[in-house]
């Protein structure tokens, strides 16, 4: 075993332990300990980079390290890293809880990476249930009403609950097919065609998957957790827990290739459930977050479709999307912990007059709209592109005419917010941002523009991933 082969992890467990001794400091230094956890999440992003190529089978072949686990970690890190780059301010969390909240945050992407490794039952679910109990935990550090903590049982309820779904389907896996190895299984699968017990475990295991996605029938925490939770904690489960979700969503459905018909019959159904339910609830959205939640809803839909096809496009388009999605959701999240800069929850309306407080954080807004709505030329739209040319390449020209249509509905609300910001007036201070938080706009909108016009980079990089996979 090669260190670089556990590299990330191993970096970010000693980051984790950092952060804990500075949870045992009597007196809080809230600033000290945001340049701490930031700075090392900047070398984080720089390890993972170097760890890009690396390859091999680890801990008993239950751990599988290649150029489609290492993407997703590269993508963890830098989703740790843009949430901590707003998180110098955090009005909604009291101050002695700040060195715990990036703790736990980055608790979570130790999690997340392994999860996206782990080709072996249990320790994909243990994975899992690591970085779920730490978005537990930060979802009710919000102070204030008594908002944060219903969001935070009701985030707990029903992550028990996926939980137990996805453990008694993974028992069904393990008794069909008398092995927890992701290899032993895929090769036997194909004797279980007839027997619905197969389909019926894969299904149920997906469950977990489908809950950190929001995928329906897994939806109902999304709207109440993001609107409950802290800016910044939610920016984090809008962006760095769905990555790792679609990673190993792609992990399993592969698995499922073997059932044909029946198997993608039940994706496409909820693929459509999904991005329809998704986009007609947030039309009559007042609180943005609530908004973004059901838009998240509905981009778990969109995934979907690419998955759904079980072919390399389609699972590579999947990954860029899912890529593209962290970048462009962030980006209005980004905006949002701007504007909001007392923690507060903030509607729609109050939005007014934005491009006369900050010209740029309303570029970034509407590159971030536009790309979440697929208006070319932006990065959201090159993902719906490949998205869409993959299932009707696979024959799915209905699901590709109702997301289509899905999209046209997503226009009405993610146009309300463009415009409050542009063509409503409203007499409030200018929006001050300091010269670090120009340049993450600046970047930010330069990428979504960028990969939206020359997408072949990532997505030859997306290939190669699911080859690895395949």
């Amino acid at each position: 075993m090669s260190v670089l082969q556990f590299g990330v992890e191993l970096y970010y467990l000693v980051m984790a332990l950092v952060l804990f001794f500075l949870t045992l400091r009597r007196e809080p230094q809230a600033a000290q300990d945001h340049r701490i956890a930031f700075t090392l999440s900047t070398v984080g992003v720089v390890v993972a980079l170097l760890c890009l190529t690396q390859q091999g089978e680890l801990f008993f072949r239950s751990y599988r390290v290649d150029l489609f686990s290492q993407i997703f970690k590269l993508a963890l890190a830098l989703g740790l890293f843009l949430v901590l780059a707003i998180s110098r301010n955090l009005p909604s969390i009291e101050e002695r809880n700040h060195a715990e909240f990036y703790l736990f945050l980055t608790t979570c992407t130790v999690g997340m990476m392994m999860l996206v490794s782990a080709v072996e039952l249990l320790t994909i679910y243990v994975a899992l249930e690591l970085s779920s109990y730490s978005l537990y935990i930060l979802v009710p550090l919000r102070r204030g009403d008594d908002i944060d903590v219903e969001a935070g049982v009701k985030y707990l309820f029903f992550g028990a609950v996926s939980s137990c779904f996805m453990l008694f389907g993974l028992s069904y896996i393990f008794g069909a097919t008398h092995s927890t190895y992701l290899s032993d299984i895929m090769a036997r699968m194909p004797e279980l065609v007839a027997s619905p017990i197969g389909v019926v475990g894969l299904i149920l295991a997906m469950a977990g998957f489908f809950f950190k996605l929001s995928i329906f029938p897994f939806h109902f925490w999304a709207p109440d957790v993001y609107q409950g939770g802290a800016h910044q904690v939610v920016t984090f489960i809008a962006t760095a827990s769905k990555a790792a979700a679609v990673a190993l969503l792609i992990r399993l459905a592969v698995l499922g290739a073997q059932y044909g018909y029946h198997f993608t019959q039940i994706l496409v159904f909820l693929s459509i459930i999904s991005m329809t339910l998704g986009n007609l609830v947030a039309i009559i959205q007042k609180d943005f977050k609530r908004m973004l939640a059901y838009s998240s809803i509905a981009h778990a839909g969109y995934v979907l479709i690419g998955i759904l096809t079980l072919q390399e496009t389609g699972l590579a388009s999947s990954i860029y999307y899912a890529l593209a999605y962290l970048v462009m959701n962030f980006t209005v999240f980004m905006v949002l912990t701007q504007v909001a800069q007392d923690g507060r929850d903030l509607k729609i309306a109050e939005l007014a007059g934005l491009y006369h407080r900050s010209p740029l954080l309303s570029m970034s807004l509407i590159l971030g709209i536009f790309a979440l709505a697929g208006v070319p030329p932006s990065i959201g739209f090159t993902g719906k592109l490949f998205l869409f040319t993959s299932a009707m390449n696979q024959g799915y020209f209905w699901l590709v005419l109702i997301g289509a249509v899905n999209g046209t509905l997503s226009l009405y609300f993610y146009l309300r917010v463009v415009y409050a910001a542009y063509f409503v007036d409203a007499k409030l201070p200018p929006i001050y941002l300091s010269p670090p938080m120009r340049a993450l706009n600046y970047a930010l909108c330069a990428t979504i523009l960028y990969f939206g016009v020359a997408p072949n980079s990532i997505m030859e990089l997306a290939r190669a991933a699911v080859r690895a996979v395949l």
